[in-house]
């Protein structure tokens, strides 16, 4: 993987309790990686690297990236 097209910053912030975040492997087979659970306010900064190619995120939250602001339905 070419160096600008890893280590993109995100920001992730609950709205609620319990918000999921759920890192997704790269490579042949998709698999789940990492998760956390965020309460309410709690904020988390993560990045895309050379093993975690998408994220999940399951309930209320914002997520903040370069490209802009996303605010799930949850």
């Amino acid at each position: 993987m070419k160096e600008n097209e890893s280590n993109e910053f995100f920001v992730i912030k609950a709205k609620e309790n319990g918000v999921n975040v759920i890192g997704l492997t790269r490579g042949n087979e998709t698999r789940f990686h990492h998760s956390e659970k965020l309460d309410k306010g709690e904020v988390m900064l993560a990045q895309f690297t050379e093993h975690t190619s998408a994220v999940k995120v399951r309930g209320k939250a914002v997520i903040y990236t370069r490209h802009g602001e996303v605010d799930t339905e949850g």
